[in-house]
């Protein structure tokens, strides 16, 4: 089993810049992706970002491209999201999501293991 735990969400203002960590724990060897989903009020949970455990890969979504960075230290199991440019329709849950798998990585059912999510509030 993995553990996911997010933090860093809070209040930002528009063309401000925020950061969202992800710690993993418990059997971390044996991940293979690490995405950010987001569920904004009155909408469908949906991708955000994704990398593999191993390095190798990124993934974003294209709303999110060029703006929002996903990383990972090597030797570390905290997964980040480094956003920029935020604007109020960033503003959503943000969760983390984890599988030991090779998947479609934009795919939410795809995921074995979730966050309990962190909220993100972009003010104009």
């Amino acid at each position: 089993q993995v553990q996911l735990v997010e933090s860093g969400g809070g209040l930002v203002q528009a063309g401000g810049s925020l950061r969202v960590s992800c710690a993993a724990s418990g059997r971390t060897s044996s991940l293979y992706t690490v995405g950010w989903f987001r569920r904004a009020p009155g909408k469908e949970r949906e991708f955000v970002a994704a990398l593999l455990w191993s390095g190798g890969g990124t993934y974003y979504s294209d709303s999110v491209t060029g703006r929002f960075t996903i990383s990972k230290l090597n030797a570390g199991n905290t997964v980040y999201l480094q956003m920029n440019s935020l604007n109020p329709e960033d503003t959503a849950v943000y969760y983390c999501a984890a599988t030991a798998r090779l998947i479609a990585v934009a795919v939410e059912s795809q995921y074995d293991f979730w966050g309990q999510g962190t909220q993100v509030t972009v003010s104009s």
